[in-house]
């Protein structure tokens, strides 16, 4: 049985990364193999791929069948355009000279679209990051824009707030003067009828000492008329009961 050129998958999860082997046809996917021969990292633009130049060929030459995709690597990188020279050498088309002359113009034509397309791979990047660095400073003018509008709004509703606080401030202040005045009158009132009370209780008091003193008076002076009288009559009866002369 021929042996087969396949990749066998190695790597990580989605990011996998293949090695080019010889192996059995017998052998079952990513099994045992015979030779590994290159890598293909499929994730890398373009393609990064290494691969043994001679040990291709001669497994090739030997026989070996590559997959389909193996085919195209084995072909991007000249394996083919090499056998193809080779077997042209040994049908007397053209010498050896002649065909490794032919590979290297093939190979700088080769490498020379190869650097093309990595070049303009890096110029689309480039175009593509200064594309995405664009948009995104739009987006963070945008959010910016947006976010001094909120904060103005902020400020104004902050500063409504503080005037309403301050005009409720100064009602609240209003009421209170408002409070005092009309509880003004009512004090005066008060003060002016304590006032009145005392006086009268002051003028109370000296009446009824007025009044006492002139009880005491009149008691005193019954007191006098009374002895006055008692000696009246104690005269008269002295004067009746003496005997003429």
């Amino acid at each position: 049985m021929p042996a087969k050129i396949r990749l066998a998958r190695h790597g990580k999860k989605k990011n996998p990364l293949y090695h080019i082997v010889i192996a059995d046809v017998r052998s079952p996917r990513d099994g045992k193999y015979i030779e590994q021969i290159g890598t293909y990292d499929p994730i890398t633009n373009p393609a990064t791929i290494e691969v043994d130049f001679e040990k291709a060929l001669h497994w090739l030459e030997n026989g070996a069948v590559p997959t389909n995709t193996c085919r195209a690597i084995l072909s991007y990188t000249g394996v083919y355009m090499k056998k193809h020279l080779l077997e042209g050498v040994k049908k007397g088309a053209f010498d050896e000279t002649v065909a490794e002359t032919r590979f290297n113009e093939w190979k700088e034509q080769k490498l020379k679209k190869i650097q093309e397309k990595k070049n303009k791979l890096s110029k689309e990047s480039a175009l593509d990051l200064k594309a995405r660095l664009e948009a995104e400073v739009k987006v963070k003018d945008a959010r910016a824009e947006a976010i001094a509008k909120k904060l103005a709004q902020a400020t104004a509703k902050e500063k409504e707030a503080q005037e309403a606080a301050k005009a409720s401030e100064e009602a609240t202040k209003v009421t209170e003067d408002v409070i005092k005045v009309t509880d003004s009158p009512t004090k005066v009132t008060e003060e002016a009828k304590a006032e009145v009370a005392d006086v009268a209780e002051e003028k109370t008091t000296e009446v009824a000492i007025a009044t006492e003193e002139a009880n005491k008076v009149t008691e005193e002076t019954k007191t006098e008329v009374t002895d006055i009288v008692e000696e009246k009559i104690t005269e008269a009866a002295s004067t009746e009961t003496k005997p003429e002369a």
